[in-house]
C-alpha cells in the first residue's frame, strides 16, 4: 500500500502540482483509505516528500544509465539527450520547479535541487571525458555546457507543451547536440 500511495502521489504531482494533489485525490488514485495513508505517512507533506524523492532518484538513475552506458563519451551524452521522454507531459522533476508550494518548502525543494545538481555534475564529468578523448574542443567549459544541455532539455519540454507537438522537443534536442559538434 505504501508503494501505491507514493506512485499515486508522484503521478498527481506531475499532473496537478502540489496544491492540486489533495489527500482525497491520492486516496482515490491509490485505492487506499484514509487510515492506510496516515498509517504510512504523517500527512500530505510527508507523502509528497517521499514522492518527490522517488521522482528525483529516478531522474538521476535514468541519466546514470545513459551516461554510463556503452560507447564513447559523446555517444553516451547523445544517448542521454535522445532518450525517449514523455515530451508532452513535461519532466516530472522539472515541473516541480514551477510549483511555488514545492519551491517555498526547503524540504520539498531539496530533492529537486539535488537531482539537477547531481545530473549536471555527472554530465559535466562525461563532457570532460569527451574533451580528453578529443571529441569536444578543449576550450569548452564542461560544467557550463552541462548546465546548458539540461536547460535545453527542460526548455524543450516547455516548447513541446506550448506547441502541443513532441516533434518540437526532438528538434530542440537535435539543436543542442548540433552545438556540441
Amino acid at each position: 500500500m505504501r508503494e501505491r500511495l507514493i506512485e499515486s502521489t508522484r503521478e498527481l504531482l506531475w499532473e496537478r502540482g502540489y496544491v492540486g494533489t489533495s489527500p482525497k485525490a491520492i486516496q482515490q488514485r491509490s485505492g487506499a483509505g484514509q487510515g492506510s495513508m496516515y498509517h504510512h505517512f504523517r500527512g500530505k507533506p510527508d507523502l509528497a516528500l517521499a514522492a518527490i524523492e522517488r521522482s528525483a532518484a529516478e531522474l538521476c538513475e535514468r541519466a546514470e544509465q545513459e551516461l554510463s552506458g556503452p560507447g564513447g563519451p559523446l555517444e553516451r551524452v547523445t544517448a542521454y539527450l535522445r532518450r525517449e521522454r514523455a515530451a508532452l507531459r513535461g519532466c516530472p522533476v522539472g515541473r516541480l520547479t514551477q510549483d511555488p508550494d514545492v519551491m517555498a518548502d526547503p524540504a520539498l525543494r531539496r530533492p529537486v535541487e539535488d537531482a539537477f545538481a547531481r545530473t549536471r555534475a555527472r554530465l559535466a564529468g562525461v563532457l570532460t571525458e569527451a574533451q580528453a578523448a578529443g571529441e569536444l574542443r578543449a576550450g569548452l567549459d564542461p560544467a557550463a555546457t552541462a548546465a546548458a544541455l539540461i536547460a535545453a532539455l527542460q526548455g524543450a519540454y516547455v516548447l513541446a507543451l506550448a506547441a502541443g507537438d513532441a516533434g518540437v522537443y526532438r528538434q530542440a534536442v537535435e539543436g543542442a547536440l548540433g552545438l556540441l559538434t
